[in-house]
């Protein structure tokens, strides 16, 4: 279990699409996904190296377009990793001026992705 206390929610407009572009592209896994009735909106869980996140097709759940500022391990080995799948990052890994390296991946849906691994001191 994850010591991870708050559960970002990012509005996605098509299940399949935002799916492949998590598990295929980013490589997260799908923990569990709710719908209900056949054919209504999917609200699922998807999760990577300890850190989850709710996807949902739901109109007033919150809007397109939202932001997450996700801390990896090694931003640099992810970037190689996705890219490797056909992910072209928004911005490539770069130093920022606060102390860590960063890099933004923009989904579907036009939520942010910001990924970043804290420099040692």
């Amino acid at each position: 279990m994850s010591d991870q206390r708050v559960t970002p929610q990012l509005r996605m407009t098509s299940w399949d699409r935002t799916r492949a572009f998590y598990v295929e592209g980013l490589e997260f896994t799908v923990q569990w996904t709710h719908q209900f009735e056949p054919h209504f909106p999917v609200f699922a869980e998807i999760t990577r190296d300890g850190i989850a996140l709710f996807l949902t097709e739901h109109t007033g759940d919150c809007k397109p377009g939202g932001a997450c500022y996700i801390v990896l391990d090694d931003v640099d080995a992810y970037y190689r990793e996705i890219s490797g799948r056909g992910i072209t990052p928004a911005e490539v890994p770069e130093d920022a001026p606060w102390g860590t390296r960063e890099m933004l991946v923009v989904d579907p849906d036009d939520n942010r992705l910001r990924f970043a691994t804290r420099q040692a001191k």
